[in-house]
Formats: structure tokens, C-alpha cells, sequence
């Protein structure tokens, strides 16, 4: 039980952060082409107080962390608002706005990666093997959310990106999947189908951060 807890403890601030700016991305990106509704209502922020889900963001990760033995997270946070027929170009547009999450936990893995790097290249102390250890969960949890969210399911972000490429009459026959996305997804989750897709881009993904990075 210490492990879990400790385990939690280092995990709560790489997965707070991956599931709000992954969310503020979203925000940034509607603003920067025509809709501005995240940011009047405040939700452009680094502040994750502003995007925290009290069940997803907190709740059902710790739920899982616990009955998986810390072997596997999932959870997600308030979706910010978008209202694509605000933006300049909605259809072409939709692609920056919903790429802008996964693009955010892109970034944040490599960020962490070079935390990691970091962890190991300065000399031990009571700071550095935290560090690592977070620094890795860092790593993990972005590169699953990326992977995750870039699945062509609406209403995930791969899903919204399909819409946008898609010829107008398919786009729209696709877009009315959306409505039953989230019980697909619960299902392929239940199954192990979503595992057996995502496993093995997530550990590409991390393998390729970790080896631009020097990590081995």
C-alpha cells in the first residue's frame, strides 16, 4: 500500500498536467483562429485548478492506479468548449484546434524526457531519483493520451482531425458517430481491444522520444 501511495504521489503532477494542457491547448488554438469562447470563459490557463474534472482528472485515475496495481491510468479532464462555427475556416480549421492536444502531450513528453535526462546527469541526491521516476511517469502518461486521443473515434481529437479531412458528405456522415464515441470507446477498452492497439504505438512513441533524447 506505501508503494501505491508513493507511486500516486509521483504521478499526480506529470498527470495533472498532461490532462489540462492538453485541454488549454485546445483553448489556445480555438482563440488563435476565430472562436474565443474557451478564453472568455477563462479557460486558457496553465492553472489546472481551471481544467480539473474532479472524477476524471482525479477520481478515476486514482481508482485505477489503485485496482490496476500501478500498472495502468487513464482519465481526462473538462473539455473546453469550442464553438467551430466561430472559427475562420471551420472545417479546415477544426484540424489545428483538435491536433493541438495531442501536439501539447508531444511536447510534454519531451519535456520530460529532458527532466529525465537531467535526473540522470546531475549527481545523486534526494531530489534526482523523484525526478526520475516522475520524469518517466511524465513520458508515459502523454505519450498515452497523444496515442489515445489521435484514435480517428470521434468525438477524440483523431476523430475531429478525420472530420476535417474528410469530403464534406462523408465528414458530416462520420461526425454522427460522436454521439456514440464515448460507449465505443468504453467498449474497446473493456474488451482489450483499445489495449491491444494502443500498447504498441505507445511504446514506439516513448522509444522514440527516449532515443532522441539519449535514453537509454
Amino acid at each position: 500500500m506505501n508503494a501505491l501511495i508513493q507511486t500516486i504521489a509521483v504521478a499526480a503532477l506529470p498527470v495533472i498536467f498532461a490532462i489540462t494542457l492538453h485541454e488549454a491547448a485546445h483553448g489556445y488554438a480555438a482563440r488563435h483562429f476565430g472562436d474565443p469562447t474557451a478564453w472568455q470563459l477563462g479557460r486558457i490557463s496553465l492553472n489546472p485548478l481551471r481544467h480539473i474534472d474532479p472524477v476524471g482528472t482525479i477520481l478515476i485515475p486514482a481508482a485505477i492506479l489503485l485496482f490496476s496495481g500501478g500498472s495502468f491510468l487513464f482519465g481526462y479532464a473538462k473539455p473546453v468548449p469550442v464553438d467551430f462555427s466561430r472559427l475562420r475556416n471551420p472545417k479546415q480549421d477544426m484540424f489545428w484546434v483538435a491536433a493541438a492536444g495531442p501536439g501539447a502531450n508531444l511536447f510534454m513528453a519531451c519535456c520530460w524526457a529532458l527532466m529525465l535526462k537531467l535526473a540522470w546527469l546531475l549527481p545523486g541526491n534526494m531530489f534526482t531519483v523523484p525526478l526520475s521516476e516522475m520524469s518517466k511517469i511524465g513520458i508515459m502518461v502523454n505519450c498515452v493520451l497523444m496515442v489515445l486521443n489521435l484514435l480517428p473515434l470521434p468525438p477524440l481529437d483523431g476523430g475531429r482531425i478525420a472530420v476535417s479531412l474528410l469530403p464534406h458528405r462523408l465528414a458530416w456522415r462520420f461526425a454522427q458517430i460522436e454521439r456514440w464515441g464515448f460507449p465505443i470507446l468504453l467498449v474497446l477498452l473493456f474488451t482489450g481491444i483499445l489495449g491491444a492497439v494502443m500498447n504498441p504505438l505507445v511504446i514506439l512513441s516513448a522509444r522514440a522520444i527516449e532515443s532522441i533524447f539519449g535514453l537509454y
